[in-house]
């Protein structure tokens, strides 16, 4: 998983202006899906629903920093039930629920704690790609060892060496500035964070042996602070990158949520061209950079036969807006962030047919924990995965699909939040996209709508126009639908609720029988005191 990783600026998704010859590599040897949208288009958020199968609506862990409700069973607990090991290196931006394991006895210390405190991975590295002096629960202190190791020292080694640069007047200039962008990192690129997690996740490969296993290697780049180690902090110019999508009509809308957002400083930053050309050529760098670690991983699974029986899957946790639409960072619901590069190499022999192809089919980053658990051969869980396997698409199999995908945002913790008024309870947001159709739920305030094959580039809502009333309704109605769905009914699979509908009332409990007689044609036995 990369973090802010946008699905057009990979060369396997039609991309021109930057090249990923190991992703196309990976997308040649397995599908490609184009369709591919987060359950939030933020990373917190939307990493919960990777690591649970379910819905924000569901898991609850609705913004950065909000925990994940303890007992909220993730894909490790569900791994380790059929003999799986589940681990992590790299990211997961998790936060536990420590009011919760305290009320429940759990302390982190203990096996289950740790388990509940680091969303059900294993850990095998964690490293949240963060200050970890401003946030020391957000871990980083295996990198930080590791560049002491090789004599970059310092108070804090990933500020002052993977996210320091060095100015023209020998002067350390800091990442967090964009106009130092295009300055080289103090680190060398095969210590880099990217190129340190790659060699750990390699590592961790080689640890496991014959056991099942699940890595999650989970990236830190492409996000931000945008600073990249030589040569990749100067190997694209502005003229490299692609044009940028917004248009002057929406700087004029009338939505009073979205003049709000592009209000805001992020996005008043990023939407001009001077800064853009700086954040998006060192982002263009920083990818590179990734694909060519992937390929060292890549060529890693070759020579050790990996590929034989290891599936990978490569994904990002939501995308970047890079000043499209006026605006900067994540947020919304425009493909630009919630849509995602999806690549899964399947090895078994059922996926040979669809080998290098794509789908269009609407998937969610919620359908990879039943994936994985059909992988391992574990058993449906249905009743508490709202995601479903992708394995039929893999497999070319005729299979019904979900008609349409659904992604989420809180947006309470926003300054734009304030500046409409809205009651942080009302401050919600739900995109139901249908493959043509792209329709935003505003708590309180009139929807957005976008037709994606006339306006590819969403640059035209049409939630007013009277002409498309038909659509807005139909899509509303699609939104209140899924909203009624079962998520919450997690404790019983439907298999049992049909033996506990076959068996009637629990045993001992007689409602509503007149005599003896109807209850014992019922099936039903009298109490052995009673005669009649």
């Amino acid at each position: 998983m990369a973090d802010q990783l946008r699905w057009d600026y990979l060369s396997c998704y039609g991309a021109d202006h930057i090249e990923t010859p190991n992703l196309d590599w990976l997308a040649s040897r397995g599908m490609r899906f184009n369709k591919a949208y987060v359950q939030s288009p933020i990373c917190g958020p939307s990493r919960m629903s990777f690591y649970t199968g379910r819905y924000v609506r569901s898991h609850g862990s609705t913004w950065n920093g909000f925990p994940l409700r303890v007992g909220e069973p993730t894909l490790g607990d569900h791994l380790r039930e059929i003999g799986v090991k589940c681990s992590l290196v790299g990211k997961t931006h998790m936060t536990p629920d420590k009011e919760g394991m305290e009320r429940l006895g759990i302390t982190p210390e203990s096996t289950i704690g740790a388990l509940v405190a680091q969303c059900g991975f294993e850990v095998f590295v964690r490293d949240d790609g963060t200050n970890h002096s401003d946030y020391p629960g957000r871990c980083g202190e295996d990198y930080d060892q590791y560049l002491r190791d090789h004599g970059m020292d310092g108070d804090n080694p990933w500020e002052e060496w993977a996210n320091t640069a060095i100015g023209p007047a020998g002067e350390m200039r800091t990442g967090w500035v964009i106009e130092n962008a295009p300055l080289a990192a103090r680190v060398p690129k095969e210590h880099s964070e990217t190129a340190w997690l790659t060699t750990r996740g390699i590592d961790y490969i080689e640890a496991q042996g014959d056991q099942p296993w699940l890595c999650h290697l989970s990236y830190i780049k492409p996000h931000w602070p945008f600073l990249a180690p030589a040569p990749y902090n100067d190997m694209y110019k502005a003229a490299d990158l692609p044009p940028v999508v917004r248009s002057d009509d929406e700087r004029q809308t009338d939505h009073p949520l979205m003049q709000a957002w592009m209000n805001m400083r992020v996005c008043k930053s990023m939407a001009r061209d001077e800064v853009r050309d700086l954040a998006g050529v060192c982002y263009m760098g920083l990818i590179k950079e990734l694909d060519d670690q992937l390929g060292r991983l890549f060529s890693y699974l070759r020579e050790t036969g990996r590929m034989d029986d290891t599936m990978i899957v490569f994904c990002s946790d939501h995308g970047d807006n890079m000043g499209d639409h006026w605006l900067g960072e994540k947020d919304l619901f425009y493909d630009c962030s919630a849509r995602i590069p999806l690549l899964i190499y399947d090895p078994r022999d059922q996926a040979d047919a669809t080998r290098g192809t794509a789908t269009d089919a609407l998937v969610e980053g919620i359908d990879l924990v039943p994936t994985f658990l059909d992988f391992f051969n574990g058993a449906d869980k249905s009743h508490i995965l709202e995601g479903r396997s992708l394995s039929p698409l893999m497999q070319g199999a005729a299979t019904e699909w979900r008609e349409f995908a659904v992604s989420e945002y809180d947006y309470a913790t926003r300054d734009s939040r304030r500046e409409v008024g809205m009651d942080q309870a009302d401050a919600r947001l739900a995109m139901i996209f249908d493959g043509r159709w792209k329709y935003v739920h505003v708590e309180k305030m009139r929807p957005l709508l976008f037709d994606l094959e006339d306006d590819p580039d969403e640059l035209c809502d049409l939630a007013t126009n009277p002409e498309y009333a038909n659509e807005l309704s139909r899509l509303r109605d699609l939104h209140f639908e899924w909203s009624r769905q079962h998520h919450s009914r997690i404790t019983r699979s439907a298999a049992q609720i049909e033996r506990m509908t076959d068996a009637k009332e629990p045993p001992g409990i007689y409602i509503g029988y007149r005599d003896k007689n109807e209850l014992e044609g019922d099936g039903r036995q009298m109490p052995d005191h009673a005669s009649g």
